[in-house]
């Protein structure tokens, strides 16, 4: 039972990941630095979690303020870029974050990553104890976030967004801040990215540089365009295959040996194969351009 609520509570993670790089992609906005977010929040959460006994909702705000305001750096240097340009800008500081993160020993322990990380407490009195808590609490946070979400689909804030994929330059006629929407859209996405990676470094109670890679932040990727973009559904279907599907290949019994490069070559041809029968995606609204 604990198997199945670990794999669970990643699914969570990966939801609430797949979710917010979904807020950008309404934005006409394709990120490569998710993974960097995700990083960023597991190391200020560890932070706060080391230095200070504060309940999970201040925590949760500090670490998504914080992560959000990250990303005005990208926003201030890109915004006004677009397209290829736009997606090598946020590969640059996929790789400039990953680079202080491994580098920076006095703080994030380098390499060698941080360990005996404290658990969560609710109140700042109660720890969340086990994966059944932590299941939990993650369920919750996803719940938050699809009501959240679902209702900025549907606000003009959300029709707004949408509209800087299909013709951004009627929108800026009509009056609207361009770059602002660009803006808020990252904020609002590094802010949950964050989120998740405070709730992944308490659960795991040990983090380092390599779960925060470009590999990671192509994961993310893949799994939004699996899923597809336009509503709720598509980011969650996404979620699902990507993090259920090397569960099921465990069973198979494949030697170790192949394993890896086996699941990478299925995710591959995965992506392929939904691109070309499925352009928006499993459960998506809008092809993907």
């Amino acid at each position: 039972m604990e198997y199945i609520l670990h794999i669970a509570f990643m699914l969570n993670i990966y939801i609430m990941l797949v979710l917010s790089t979904n807020v950008t992609v309404m934005a006409n906005l394709l990120t490569l630095c998710q993974a960097a977010f995700y990083g960023i929040g597991a190391y200020i959460g560890t932070l706060f979690l080391m230095q200070f006994e504060l309940p999970i909702i201040i925590i949760a705000l500090c670490v998504m303020g914080l992560s959000g305001l990250c990303s005005i750096i990208i926003t201030l240097a890109s915004v006004k870029l677009k397209g290829d340009y736009f997606i090598l800008a946020t590969l640059g500081f996929q790789m400039v974050v990953y680079t202080i993160l491994y580098n920076w020993i006095d703080v994030t322990n380098g390499p060698f990553g941080i360990s005996g990380i404290p658990a969560l407490k609710l109140l700042g009195i109660w720890e969340l104890q086990g994966v059944y808590a932590y299941f939990a609490v993650s369920l919750i946070a996803v719940l938050l976030m699809v009501a959240l979400f679902a209702g900025l689909k549907l606000s003009p804030y959300g029709r707004a967004l949408r509209s800087l994929r299909s013709d951004e330059q009627s929108l800026q006629a009509l009056g609207r801040d361009v770059s602002f929407l660009k803006g808020s859209a990252f904020f609002i996405s590094a802010a949950f990215a964050g989120l998740a990676g405070m709730l992944y470094a308490s659960y795991a109670s040990y983090i380092d540089p390599t779960s925060f890679t470009l590999l990671e932040s192509l994961f993310i990727v893949s799994a939004l365009f699996i899923g597809g973009t336009g509503n709720i559904a598509g980011p969650i279907l996404g979620a699902l295959f990507v993090v259920i599907l090397p569960e099921v290949l465990r069973f198979i019994g494949m030697p170790e040996s192949i394993a890896a490069p086996l699941r990478q070559i299925i995710y591959g041809l995965a992506l392929v194969l939904v691109m070309y029968f499925r352009p928006q995606g499993l459960g998506g609204k809008e092809i993907i351009k």
